[in-house]
């Protein structure tokens, strides 16, 4: 999608144009996040950055069996310790 023109106004509202909107998949109450890149404002849904850091996270999850039942075992093999 090639530059779009939108708008600030009263409050310091942003108007995203209603293409970009759908694009990215937002609707009216939607969270988003915001970063200020040097002069650039990038904006992206919050779902996105969730995904994001989920699939990071994948990668340190164990192949098989969950973290939090590693975990308990660990706390009752510190607890028959002491």
């Amino acid at each position: 999608m090639s530059a779009v023109k939108g708008k600030v106004v009263e409050g310091g509202r942003i108007i995203v144009p209603a293409a970009i909107r759908q694009s990215m998949g937002l609707s009216k109450g939607d969270t988003v996040f915001m970063e200020l890149h040097g002069d650039e404002l990038r904006i992206r849904p919050a779902r996105s950055a969730l995904r994001r850091i989920q699939a990071k996270l994948r990668a340190l999850a164990p192949a098989e069996g969950l973290v939090s039942d590693e975990l308990i075992a660990e706390r009752r093999e510190e607890a028959e310790r002491e």
